[in-house]
C-alpha cells in the first residue's frame, strides 16, 4: 500500500508538473524522458546509474543478460545515429531494458516476485524521474520569480566571512586541474550516490527484500522538497548576481576577487532563464547524504563519502553557485530529513520528534534571519556569526547523538491489535 502510495504522489506530481512547463511552452518531464526512448538521451551515465539500482533485484545470470541487452541496444543506436549524422548519446539502452523490465513483471511475474521487480524498476524511475522534474523545476523557477533575493543573502554572507569569495579565489589558484576534478564531481553527484548505495542495497537479492532504510530514499525526499524553498526563497547564486556570467543583470562584476559591499538590501530583477537555485544548496544536501550513509560502510567507501563532500562543497562555493549561507541551510535540511526517514523507517519515538521539530525551528530561523536580518548580519558578524555556526552545530550534535543512540537501543514497536510481528530488514 505504501508503494502503491507513493507511485501515485509521483505520478501525479509528474502530470502536475507537465502541465506547468506546458503552459510556459517548454516540454515537462514526462515529454522529455519518453523521448530518451529513441533521442538522444541528455545523460546517459544517469540512465546506467538508474539501471545499476534495479539490478539489485536480480540474480547474477539476469543482471549479465540486462547490461550486455542495454549495451547491445546502446550500440545499434550509436551506428545508426552515426550513419545518419545526428547527436551521438548513448544511455538508452539502459533505459529500453528498464522499461522492459517493468513489463516482465507484470506479465511473466506474480506475488512477491512481482512486487520486488516492480520495487527495483521504480526505484531506477525514480531516479531518472528526479533528474527531469529537477530541470523542470528550475525552468519554473525563473519564469515564475522575475525578481531575486540575492542581495539579503550576500550582506548576511558577511556574518561567514565572505566563503564563495575566498573559495573562488582558491579554485582560480588550482588551476585547470582543480577546476576539473571539482567539475566532474558536481556534475557526476549521482555517480557517488550510486556507488554507496548499491552496496547498501547489495543483499536484496538475495533477501527478496529492501532495507528498511537507505540513501535512494533520502535522495528523493530532498528533490522533492528542495525545489519548494527555491519558489519562496529565489536565489540565483554569487557568479550571476555579483559576476560576469550575470550579464547586465548582474549588480556589479564583483566575484571572486572583491566582496560585494554592504548597502541597504532589496528584491532585484533578473532575467526569466537563469534557475533560482541556491536556498538551500540541495548539492550540498545530497552529497550530505552521501556522507552520512557512507559512514556504515568499508573504509574505501567511507573515503569516497568524504571526498565527494568535500569536493561538493569546494565546487559549489567556488565556482560561485552558492554562498555560505547556502551551504548551511543545506546541511541543517538535510540532517531534518534524513533524521525523519530514519525515523519513519525504524517507528517514531520523542527523539526523532524532538530532532525534527528543532531542525525545522533552525532551518526556518535561518531563512527568515537571511531575508529580516541580513544588514545587522553584516554589521555585527563577530555575534551573527557564531550564531549561525552553532545553530548549526546543534543540529549536527543532535542528529549524530540521537542517532548513535538509536543504533543502541531497539526501534520501537507499532502493533495493531492481534498484528503478528515479523522480521523486520535491517537498517542500513
Amino acid at each position: 500500500m505504501l508503494w502503491g502510495a507513493a507511485s501515485v504522489v509521483a505520478v501525479g506530481f509528474l502530470v502536475a508538473l507537465e502541465i506547468a512547463a506546458r503552459h510556459y511552452g517548454m516540454p515537462g518531464p514526462i515529454t522529455v524522458q519518453a523521448r530518451e526512448v529513441v533521442l538522444a538521451p541528455q545523460s546517459g551515465t544517469v540512465l546506467y546509474a538508474a539501471m545499476t539500482l534495479m539490478l539489485v533485484v536480480l540474480t547474477w545470470r539476469q543482471r549479465f543478460l540486462a547490461v550486455g541487452a542495454a549495451v547491445a541496444i546502446d550500440l545499434v543506436f550509436w551506428l545508426v545515429r552515426w550513419a545518419l549524422g545526428a547527436q551521438m548519446m548513448f544511455g538508452n539502452g539502459a533505459l529500453i531494458v528498464t522499461l522492459g523490465c517493468a513489463v516482465i513483471a507484470l506479465t511473466r511475474r506474480t506475488g512477491r516476485e512481482r512486487a520486488l521487480l516492480l520495487k527495483g524498476v521504480a526505484l531506477a524511475l525514480l531516479l531518472v524521474a528526479g533528474r527531469k522534474t529537477g530541470y523542470t523545476w528550475l525552468m519554473i523557477t525563473s519564469q515564475t520569480r522575475p525578481q531575486v533575493l540575492d542581495q539579503y543573502v550576500a550582506a548576511a554572507d558577511h556574518a561567514l566571512g565572505n566563503p564563495s569569495w575566498v573559495a573562488g579565489r582558491i579554485v582560480e589558484a588550482t588551476g585547470s586541474l582543480g577546476h576539473h576534478v571539482l567539475d566532474w564531481v558536481y556534475i557526476q553527484l549521482a555517480v557517488g550516490a550510486v556507488v554507496v548505495a548499491l552496496y547498501q542495497l547489495r543483499n536484496v537479492a538475495a533477501d527478496r527484500a529492501f532495507p528498511a532504510h537507505h540513501l535512494v530514499r533520502t535522495f528523493l525526499v530532498i528533490g522533492l522538497l528542495g525545489p519548494g524553498i527555491y519558489m519562496i526563497f529565489p536565489v540565483v547564486g554569487p557568479i550571476f548576481a555579483y559576476g560576469a556570467d550575470g550579464g547586465h543583470f548582474a549588480l556589479a562584476n564583483l566575484w571572486p576577487h572583491t566582496p560585494p559591499p554592504v548597502g541597504t538590501p532589496g528584491p532585484m530583477p533578473f532575467d526569466d532563464f537563469t534557475p533560482r537555485n541556491c536556498m538551500p544548496s540541495l548539492h550540498t544536501a545530497w552529497a550530505t547524504t552521501i556522507f552520512i550513509h557512507s559512514r556504515k560502510a568499508p573504509r574505501a567507501l567511507r573515503y569516497l563519502g568524504t571526498f565527494w563532500l568535500i569536493a561538493t562543497l569546494g565546487a559549489t562555493l567556488g565556482f560561485g553557485f552558492h554562498y555560505g549561507a547556502d551551504i548551511v541551510a543545506g546541511v541543517v535540511f538535510t540532517l531534518t530529513i534524513e533524521a525523519g526517514m530514519r525515523a519513519q523507517a525504524r517507528g517514531w519515538d520523542r527523539r526523532a520528534t524532538l530532532l525534527v521539530c528543532h531542525g525545522t525551528a533552525v532551518f526556518t530561523g535561518l531563512l527568515l534571519a537571511y531575508r529580516f536580518l541580513s544588514l545587522p548580519m553584516a554589521h555585527y558578524p563577530w555575534l551573527f556569526g557564531p550564531l549561525v555556526l552553532l545553530a548549526l552545530a546543534s543540529v549536527i550534535y543532535g542528529y549524530v547523538r540521537t542517532t548513535r543512540l538509536w543504533d543502541r537501543a531497539p526501534a520501537p514497536e507499532v502493533r495493531l491489535p492481534g498484528q503478528r510481528r515479523e522480521p523486520q530488514p535491517e537498517l542500513v
